[in-house]
């Protein structure tokens, strides 16, 4: 039996990192001809995703891993542009992952008993690293952490610069976008679109064509539109709808919650009554201000509703933080006396285990910022979503959701994260008691919780997908044997 190796270059980022790995897992379950050697590049930030990888490494015996050596991180000054500097931090590693690949590439090529090398799988984030891959007469496939709607927008990005020159303004016309039922207003754009990430952004979707073939963490029974419009398009590489690829022991979470937290969180979902309670939490980076804290707060207690509420803070202005910060006074930040009068109906915690939470009969209804892994999360276990989007391509998930496949319940489409904008008590209020009383889109999202597990299933649409990729992998080697 032929065994072949591919090479992972995930991206340092805790939605990336962990659809990568997953699906390398994935991988590796489905065909055992084949392992998987990981580059890992570190965060420009502290995280504990070094944790995560070392993890699951260490429980499959036919990954291996290369750490990459730490860069210098970009200059401070970029960091009001998050893609940019995400995008700098990742080119910053760019000598060192070509030293690394190259030196891997050549000892496995000059070893008559070998595993030969067919492909590398890397991040959309990483696309900076093909020309090194071309060098090596390897072929690129890049791994779409988001959705097929998403993809849709990257691949006709360079044409609408084409015809507009410039980042785009809430006064511009929507965009069409082949693949995107409606037309795009622009203030749900990718938030990297207008915050300085603009040129740096453009560079990464203007090399997408250039890849072999794009794996999407989506399924074909969501997004068909999205996947019918690729290949109308000759000049699109083959995509392959693998999704939902999820981590659904939620490991991540043991690397940032204690064991006495979490217990605390699960009891306390195992004392409320079926489909009850209201869940926000707002990813690896959601965080908010005191101002707003105040109105959730507020917005929380009006509707009635039980609800658990993740919360973490932004960091002050001035301050060299990256990310959330947890709460270490719930008094200071909380309207008087709040605490007390929801005591029987609430609980406020800091990182949830999101995958756990959301598995929970108890919870009815998730507050998300709309990021991708939580939006597989949510339809996984049937719990629809009110949508709060904040950063990267969140708001365009939030609109399509909504306006497209009507599994979302709308509270706001356009929020970026670091406006002055503050969402109301009354606005919340209702979206939360709208999400915990709408049958219709509770209906639909569990229909399609239904659908998305069938896909990944034996004979599924993914499942079959999974299988295409990995025999155009294997078939499309030209290397040594």
């Amino acid at each position: 039996m032929k065994k072949v190796e591919l090479v992972f270059i995930p991206a340092p980022g805790a939605g990336h990192l962990v659809s990568a790995l997953q699906f390398g897992k994935r991988l590796l379950q489905r065909d055992d001809r084949i392992s998987i050697t990981v580059l890992a590049i570190k965060s420009a930030a502290p995280s504990s995703l070094g944790s995560y990888t070392q993890s699951l490494v260490a429980s499959e015996t036919r990954i291996s891993l290369i750490d990459v050596p730490q860069a210098d991180p970009p200059p401070q000054e970029f960091a009001k542009s998050p893609a940019k500097f995400f995008i700098l931090n990742i080119e910053n590693h760019l000598a060192n992952v070509r030293e690394i690949l190259t030196n891997h590439v050549s000892s496995s090529r000059s070893k008559p008993d070998s595993v030969p090398i067919v492909g590398v799988v890397l991040d959309f984030f990483c696309v900076c690293m093909i020309d090194v891959i071309n060098q090596l007469n390897l072929p690129s496939y890049l791994l779409m952490t988001s959705n097929a709607g998403y993809l849709a927008l990257m691949l006709q990005f360079p044409k609408q610069h084409s015809q507009t020159g410039s980042p785009p303004k809430n006064s511009d016309p929507d965009w069409v976008v082949p693949g995107i039922v409606h037309p795009v207003p622009p203030n749900v754009l990718p938030v990297s679109m207008t915050d300085g990430s603009y040129s740096a952004y453009l560079g990464i979707a203007s090399r997408f064509r250039e890849a072999k073939g794009i794996i999407a963490n989506t399924f074909v029974e969501l997004e068909t539109h999205a996947i019918n419009s690729f290949s109308d398009d000759q000049t699109t590489p083959p995509v392959y709808p693998v999704g939902p690829v999820l981590d659904l022991n939620d490991g991540q979470a043991r690397f940032n919650l204690n064991q006495a937290q979490r217990d605390r969180i699960m009891s306390w979902l195992d004392d409320q009554p079926e489909s009850s309670v209201v869940f926000l939490c707002f990813g690896s980076m959601g965080s908010f201000g005191e101002a707003q804290v105040k109105e959730i707060a507020l917005g929380l207690e009006q509707s009635g509703q039980r609800f658990l509420w993740s919360l973490r803070l932004t960091p002050p202005k001035g301050s060299n933080a990256l990310t959330p910060i947890e709460c270490s006074n719930l008094e200071e930040v909380l309207p008087d006396g709040f605490l007390e009068r929801t005591r029987a109906k609430g609980l406020i915690c800091g990182w949830a285990p999101q995958v756990e939470v959301l598995a929970h009969k108890a919870i009815g209804g998730f507050v998300s910022h709309c990021g991708w892994n939580s939006i597989l999360e949510s339809l996984w276990h049937g719990v629809p979503i009110v949508t709060w989007p904040m950063y990267a391509e969140q708001q365009l998930n939030a609109f399509r959701m909504v306006k497209e496949l009507g599994l979302g319940l709308e509270m706001r489409l356009d929020y970026k994260r670091g406006g002055d904008e503050v969402v109301k008590a009354d606005e919340i209020a209702r979206a939360v008691v709208g999400v915990m009383d709408n049958s219709e889109v509770r209906k639909k999202v569990k229909e399609m919780g239904l659908v998305c597990r069938k896909a990944v299933e034996d004979g599924g649409s993914s499942s079959v997908s999974l299988g295409r990729f990995i025999e155009d992998v294997i078939g499309n080697h030209c290397g040594p044997d």
